[in-house]
């Protein structure tokens, strides 16, 4: 059973994500956090197998987060996914530059979110 953990500050966004990933037929385990800061800390003691990661956050970036989950070596590996509504041209490009292994637009497709979890899962780093 994969662990997801999702970084996001907004609580709607984390309830969708929860609800939709658990109703899979995946059987992912889900933990949250709700600022950057407190999902790197998150992310070291629980070991995720994914990170999703919003982008724009008020404590810090998802970028930064990201850089800082990259230097934990037990979380070298672990896949993160920029799940955001930054969609202006070169945002995406400018998430892959800075560690993530992946991007989803928000809003999501609730229909099809599971399955590309399941892929970015299946490709880890």
């Amino acid at each position: 059973m994969a662990k997801i953990l999702y970084i996001d500050d907004n609580d709607d966004n984390r309830l969708l994500v929860r609800r939709v990933l658990l109703a899979s037929d995946y059987g992912f385990q889900f933990e949250e956090a709700k600022t950057a800061h407190a999902g790197i800390e998150l992310a070291r003691r629980s070991l995720p197998d994914l990170i999703l990661m919003d982008i724009s956050m008020p404590d810090m970036d998802g970028l930064t987060a990201t850089a800082f989950i990259r230097d934990i070596p037990q979380l070298h590996d672990v896949p993160i996914v920029a799940l955001t509504a930054n969609a202006m041209q070169g945002d995406r490009e400018r998430t892959l530059n800075a560690g993530c292994d992946g991007y989803i637009r928000k809003p999501i497709d609730v229909d099809r979110f599971p399955d590309e979890i399941h892929a970015y899962l299946r490709s880890r780093r």
